[in-house]
């Protein structure tokens, strides 16, 4: 590229493009993209476009972010136009110190697609710092024997500045004693020793005073002073000599502040004065100052400051023995920074998707993190870890970076959270772990119709109920959430095109209650069911149905209704009585109904009121009204019977039913008849249907009895012969008078074969029923004392 600052390590996008074709759509390229800004640049200023040097595009939607390997902020990316601009100025000597080049490595992170771009910022130094002397007062003892030629070191100027920005350049202020040669310690540096030009004499300069000056290599360079005095002693021919040269150490980063770290030692041949020895730092760094001291007289070297691998990892330190003739000796301690495993590891999120779908599909991303341990060996080594049993996937992607993804689909009705844990350890003793632990929420998806708490309901509604009556509560659950868990209840239309259902139930929609709009009529609709449907508010919604029968309960709300005899006839009804009649003589049979159902249709019998109490009885569960004694010639010819016909509810409702009675000595005596009622013309038409319907009713009685004769007659004629007697015993007695009607519909039981036996001789045409075929009831015997006992409108 050709815009000021920036310079690339591969200079055409031709080859971008290729290396994108062979990594065939790879997560990470291996290309770096190089970079460079000047230090203390101004806030803001742009360093490059990422759009035309990595051809990505739409940086926003793609969730682009710069990543540094330090994780500090150092540039901004404008997803909108693609520059990556300085977000603070850059300090170079803040970021590495004097290592050379400054080089700040990040990622550029495309989150969707996931993909990674490598890049490096080079922070070029400006000349920002002065030179400094550690000491602006040297002193340095010369003999005077020595002879012109000799060296001696002179301490180094410090510049934070590197490269050409450094030291450059020493002088000395102009004297006819000395000059300065300029030396390169290999490493970048330069240090001066001070050379003697000519012989010194005491007696005539005991002490010189020089300015030692350091320039570095700016463009407008910068300076630093200290002063030299030079004192001018006697003559020591014997410089120190050290035992080693140079002394290696290793020290772990943990050591306290004060320990031991090695101990110099020293030799001068000289005796006295000039044997004796004093030592010293060197041409130190600043870093060296800082950190180490050493004792002038033992020669013991202790920390003064913590040690940190992280920071640097070994220390040379130059020492030098001086005898107190300034003869001196060199030598160097080499202090190699033992790491230990000081640092736990390091995780830093770059993004974290929170709630995710339940029907999300399997290796969905959703966290990105990167791991960091400043350790180094096996105590830098990490292993990244999750919990097991969860759904989640940890996938490493590129250098220390690792996603977390989904393994297989979630369901959030069986767990709606997660915790997940992400440990990491390294590999040092002691192991260091770290923690950190994310919350993921499975949000809601409508896959679970409602459920009813049961398949089918049944509710029981009592007759003539009140409008509005609230009857019942069905309800049902949805295992989802939200709205998709939100239930509203509807009626299901029915088939029956004669049950208006909607004028007859609602459902509150809210809570399923349902409700009777009208009073109900047990006689008119005994029971009914529907279909319930229960729909959630999700998308798509999801329902299901449940079906309701309502039985509605008998309420005795109908009195007994009499059939025989009928009771809204213009004239009353006559039945005709044998005088001879034996005692339990049939007279008649009151035939009543009641339109109710259960208990509130027993109906019993009971004789209110006769002309003659005592001469007649009616049994109490069939309504057969019975001559209770022979009768005389003393009785009455015509008798009225009250009779009262009452069910069994409660309240019990009841009826009452007239009978004329009319005794006459025969059958065959002319029918006397009653005097005439006058008839209200009104009536005519309610009379002529009355006797329509008695005739029907006469008929088909007189059709099943007739049938059963004929049957009863086939079977008795079988069985004469076989049988070797023309007869057949009659049991005698009267009826039992615990008979009770269990039908359910009145005082109209079911049907009755009797077995008949003809007797062998009778002049009367006498028949008898003998007994019930029907194993339900118990056995009757009665006798008819004139098969022609039968009244105008039929037969008792």
């Amino acid at each position: 590229m050709t815009e000021p600052g920036v310079w690339r390590a591969v200079q055409h996008i031709r080859q971008v493009l290729l290396c994108f074709v062979f990594l065939e759509g790879s997560l990470v390229l291996s290309e770096t993209w190089s970079y460079s800004v000047a230090e203390e640049m101004e806030t803001g200023s742009s360093i490059a476009n990422i759009i035309k040097d990595m051809g990505v595009g739409d940086l926003a939607a793609r969730g682009a972010r710069v990543i540094f390997d330090d994780y500090q902020p150092y540039l901004r990316l404008e997803p909108e136009t693609g520059n990556l601009l300085l977000n603070e100025k850059l300090d170079r000597e803040a970021l590495c110190g004097t290592s050379e080049p400054c080089i700040l490595h990040f990622q550029v992170l495309l989150e969707n697609p996931l993909q990674f771009f490598q890049a490096e910022l080079l922070v070029e130094d400006i000349n920002d710092h002065t030179p400094t002397f550690l000491e602006k007062l040297i002193f340095l003892n010369i003999s005077e024997g020595a002879s012109p030629g000799s060296s001696f070191q002179m301490a180094s100027a410090q510049d934070l500045d590197v490269g050409m920005n450094g030291v450059q350049n020493y002088t000395i202020s102009p004297n006819p004693y000395f000059y300065l040669k300029l030396k390169d310690n290999g490493k970048g540096r330069k240090y001066t020793e001070l050379v003697l030009d000519g012989s010194l004499d005491r007696e005539k300069e005991p002490a010189i005073s020089l300015i030692l000056t350091a320039l570095d290599g700016g463009s407008l360079p910068r300076s630093a002073t200290a002063l030299i005095q030079v004192v001018v002693v006697d003559v020591n021919d014997n410089a120190p000599e050290f035992e080693r040269t140079p002394y290696e150490v290793q020290v772990p980063e943990n050591s306290p502040v004060d320990s031991l770290v090695t101990k110099v030692s020293a030799t001068d041949l000289d005796t006295g004065v000039n044997g004796e020895i004093s030592y010293s730092f060197s041409h130190v760094s600043g870093d060296v100052w800082k950190t180490f001291r050493i004792h002038p007289v033992s020669g013991e070297v202790h920390l003064k400051a913590p040690l940190d691998f992280e920071v640097i990892q070994s220390y040379t330190i130059n020492v030098q023995a001086i005898d107190s003739g300034s003869l001196s000796g060199k030598s160097a301690i080499i202090v190699q920074v033992i790491d230990v495993n000081d640092n736990p590891p390091e995780i830093v999120f770059a993004s974290l998707m929170s709630p995710i779908p339940e029907n999300c599909l399997s290796e969905m991303v959703v966290a990105v993190f990167s791991v960091r341990d400043q350790d180094s060996g096996d105590n830098g080594r990490m292993l990244c870890s999750i919990q097991d049993n969860l759904p989640f996937l940890l996938k490493p992607t590129f250098k220390n970076f690792y996603t977390l993804v989904t393994e297989n689909t979630l369901d959030r009705e069986r767990r709606a959270e997660y915790n997940i844990t992400i440990t990491v350890t390294d590999m040092g003793t002691p192991r260091l772990t770290t923690q950190h632990t994310i919350t993921v929420q499975v949000s809601d998806v409508n896959d679970n119709a409602p459920a009813f708490t049961q398949t089918s309901y049944t509710l029981f509604v009592p007759e003539n109920n009140s409008p509005a009556l609230h009857i019942g509560t069905i309800s049902a659950t949805d295992s989802d959430s939200g709205s998709n868990a939100h239930i509203t209840y509807s009626l299901l239309p029915i088939q029956d095109p004669q049950l208006d259902l909607a004028s007859l139930i609602s459902i509150n929609a809210n809570n399923g209650q349902l409700f009777v709009l009208r009073a109900l009529d047990y006689e008119a609709l005994r029971t009914f069911e529907f279909r319930v449907d229960a729909t959630d508010q999700g998308s798509p919604a999801l329902s299901s149905q449940a079906l309701v029968r309502v039985h509605v309960l008998d309420v005795n709300d109908n009195a007994p209704f009499v059939l025989y005899p009928l009771q809204n006839a213009s004239a009353p009804y006559t039945e005709l009585l044998p005088r001879a009649a034996e005692p339990g003589y049939l007279v008649t049979k009151v035939v009543a109904v009641d339109s109710d159902s259960g208990q509130n249709a027993w109906l019993s019998f009971q004789l209110l009121k006769a002309t003659e109490p005592g001469m007649f009885s009616v049994w109490a569960h069939n309504g057969e009204v019975r001559t209770s004694r022979l009768l005389s010639e003393r009785d009455a010819p015509k008798h009225r019977l009250l009779l009262l016909v009452k069910d069994n509810g409660d309240p019990p409702r009841s009826a009452s039913v007239t009978l004329h009675v009319l005794v006459v000595d025969g059958f065959s005596q002319p029918y006397l008849p009653l005097p005439e009622v006058a008839r209200d013309p009104t009536h005519d038409d309610d009379d002529l249907l009355t006797l329509y319907l008695v005739i029907a009713l006469a008929s088909v009685s007189s059709l099943f009895l007739l049938s059963g004769l004929l049957f009863v007659g086939v079977k008795l004629c079988r069985r004469a012969r076989a049988a070797s007697l023309g007869s057949c015993s009659v049991p005698e007695g009267h009826f039992p008078r615990h008979l009770v009607d269990v039908s359910g519909a009145g005082t109209l039981s079911q049907s009755y074969q009797y077995e008949v036996c003809l007797t062998g001789v009778s002049d009367t045409k006498d028949f008898q029923f003998l007994k019930s075929v029907s194993p339900s009831h118990e056995v009757v015997n009665f006798m008819e004392e004139n098969s022609t006992s039968v009244n105008g409108l039929g037969y008792n």
